[in-house]
């Protein structure tokens, strides 16, 4: 019975401070205990089960996809995100709200932040930005050669000036293609001093951004000119490519791959972005669904935020999920 009557007791305590919002100093003076004694019940409250920790997701939240993708992959956080269709359009604005958001609230006071230019979902995140009072992060570094087809490096410019004004920061364009036509045009352009000081910050980004890509590269980077020919993507995939981070491009068990191709990227490296304390993929979508999985396994990625759809695809163990049907998803 004397166990009986101590568990009695500290499910008396427990009820005073958990339900009826008792402090521990009352409690302590009501029962005419010390507080350090309530402090050691309540602890044991939670040892013998008769307090309980239950969290309940709300709706339009997926705990359980998200804890299932950090158990398969071994990646520290995910964001699935709602999504009422299964289609590029919708997939992109979703998640780009979503980092958005996450972006705002856990950006550090100076944070370094490297951002891939080509991808359309960063755009949607910038879109979702709110500008930040006083400034947080100190620059914000473009980590793929931004030059390419006018009608579409104005948005791969706005990308890196636009987030380096929302958050108060300087902005360090890449002023050079993202595939140079040799390695000898690529060692040319890199010399250049402007070049030469965006790249020289690579390595001390705290925070990347990166889109992840198909084989088949989004229409954005497509109409840049920023993209390997045909043969060459075959030349890729030959050597087992299954997609890229800013064409740096990996295989289904997320290493490396690398052909002579890798020479003319002018852009951060898989090695160099594997330095980098948080790395944030954005990416969804049915034909991303291999690539995005190769991604994971490649240990760079910290945080990934994707939709239910593509997160449902992640850990099925149905391979034809990765590749069958859907529409494609045109952020990298």
């Amino acid at each position: 019975m004397s166990r009986l009557n101590e568990l009695r007791l500290i499910a008396r305590v427990a009820q005073m401070y958990h339900v009826e919002g008792a402090r521990q100093a009352d409690i302590a003076k009501h029962l005419r205990i010390s507080q350090a004694t309530v402090s050691r019940m309540l602890k044991k409250a939670v040892d013998e089960e008769i307090v309980r920790t239950t969290v309940v997701s709300p709706s339009g939240t997926y705990a359980d996809l998200e804890t299932a993708i950090r158990d398969r992959f071994g990646v520290s956080e995910v964001i699935v995100v709602e999504c009422s269709e299964d289609r590029s359009g919708a997939i992109m604005a979703r998640i780009g709200e979503a980092a958005a958001h996450f972006l705002e609230a856990t950006m550090q006071q100076d944070e370094i932040i490297g951002v891939s230019s080509w991808s359309e979902t960063i755009l949607r995140m910038v879109d979702n930005i709110h500008p930040m009072k006083g400034g947080r992060a100190k620059h914000i570094v473009q980590t793929l050669g931004g030059m390419g087809n006018p009608t579409v490096q104005t948005h791969a410019n706005q990308l890196t000036t636009r987030l380096a004004k929302l958050t108060g920061a300087e902005a360090h364009l890449l002023s050079a293609p993202g595939v140079a036509q040799s390695r000898e045009a690529k060692l040319v352009l890199l010399a250049d001093p402007y070049v030469r000081e965006t790249v020289d910050l690579f390595g001390k980004i705290t925070l990347a951004i990166v889109g992840i890509g198909a084989m088949e590269p989004s229409s954005m980077l497509a109409r840049s000119g920023n993209v390997f020919s045909s043969r060459e993507l075959a030349e890729i995939a030959e050597a087992g490519g299954v997609g890229d981070m800013s064409l740096r491009f990996f295989d289904a068990d997320g290493a490396p791959v690398k052909t002579p191709l890798d020479d003319r990227v002018i852009g951060m490296s898989l090695e160099s972005l594997g330095d980098v304390d948080r790395v944030m993929a954005l990416a969804g979508g049915q034909s991303k669904a291999k690539a995005i999985k190769g991604a994971l396994r490649t240990g760079v990625i910290d945080l990934l935020i994707t939709d239910k759809f593509t997160a449902a695809r992640l850990v099925s163990d149905d391979e034809r999920t990765d590749t069958e049907g859907g529409a494609e998803v045109e952020a990298i």
